[in-house]
């Protein structure tokens, strides 16, 4: 079963590979944007700032962490499970901009033949980012998985956007040196265009969890294995799910032998409940409406 306790280990766990990220970010902005200018590559002075914006979505997973996971209360009966919803869609927003921004600015560089030259050094950091956001991209990766955070895969995948477009980068400053002049402009437009195309899809998943969407195909499956798993009951129907964070809301309605007096149909109803706290790796809230086994009310 999923306890409060656990909960409080993973958002541990979040907290720890968050605030390496925020670390890392910070000396890889600082090297690329300095790096950037006085070695004139505009792709390397975007990456920088795609590491700066990676620094702000950190915070938000934070920020996301600590309000999403808070204890129903009066005015939340539900939970706080949107906030980290929340927390990932402004990631996704982030990531939008900071793509659109990039490629704008690079392709009215090369409208205005603004012509650079990277130094050398530029293209050392630059394969420096790509090997220390790759680790990073694994290590959330794999606290993401553990965790069960979207929000947590979600800047996972920020991280090895910043990885990627850094190749962009190597790329676009190997090209200038082999006497394409254009070359770190390119790279920076698909730099920006990356982290565009990121960011949406991960917006449309957060608008999918706005919009009530059923949780994956796999969870469903497992929730019906769990059900038909359970002797004592005879039919089931009206199965509906959701997510609200890491949180999975479902609730069903499930016939048992009408014979039974309300105590005992009441056990069934609570075992039920415990097999799916025990056996599902997220957090689940459940509702289970009990009815008599009945011709006029099997579906």
């Amino acid at each position: 079963m999923v306890s409060r306790q656990d909960i409080l280990v993973a958002n541990k766990q979040i907290r720890f590979i968050t605030n390496v990220g925020i670390i890392i970010n910070i000396a890889l902005a600082a090297l690329k944007v300095i790096v950037g200018i006085l070695g004139h590559s505009m792709a390397l002075v975007a990456d920088g700032i795609h590491s700066i914006s990676d620094m702000i979505t950190d915070l938000a997973v934070l920020i996301g962490i600590y309000f999403g996971t808070k204890e129903a209360d009066r005015k939340h009966p539900y939970g706080h499970g949107r906030f980290e919803t929340v927390a990932t869609t402004v990631i996704a927003g982030v990531l939008v901009l900071v793509g659109l921004g990039m490629i704008y600015k690079a392709a009215a560089n090369i409208s205005e033949l603004h012509i650079v030259k990277p130094s050398p050094v530029t293209l050392l950091i630059a394969i420096t980012s790509i090997i220390s956001k790759e680790w990073l991209y694994k290590a959330t990766k794999r606290y993401a998985i553990k965790t069960h955070s979207s929000t947590v895969m979600a800047n996972a995948w920020h991280h090895r956007s910043d990885a990627l477009s850094s190749v962009a980068v190597v790329i676009g400053i190997g090209a200038v040196m082999l006497g394409f002049e254009y070359g770190d402009h390119l790279a920076a437009i698909a730099v920006g265009l990356m982290i565009a195309l990121a960011g949406w899809r991960i917006l449309i998943d957060c608008v999918q969890e706005f919009t009530e969407r059923a949780v994956d195909k796999d969870t469903v499956q497992k929730i019906t294995s769990i059900i038909n798993a359970n002797d004592s009951i005879k039919q089931w129907h009206k199965l509906r799910t959701r997510l609200v964070g890491r949180e999975v809301f479902l609730d069903l309605h499930i016939l048992v032998d009408p014979g039974l007096n309300i105590a005992e149909a009441h056990r069934i109803a609570d075992s039920l409940e415990d097999s799916l706290h025990n056996q599902m790796v997220r957090p689940v809230n459940i509702t289970v409406h009990i009815e008599p086994d009945l011709p006029e009310l099997r579906k």
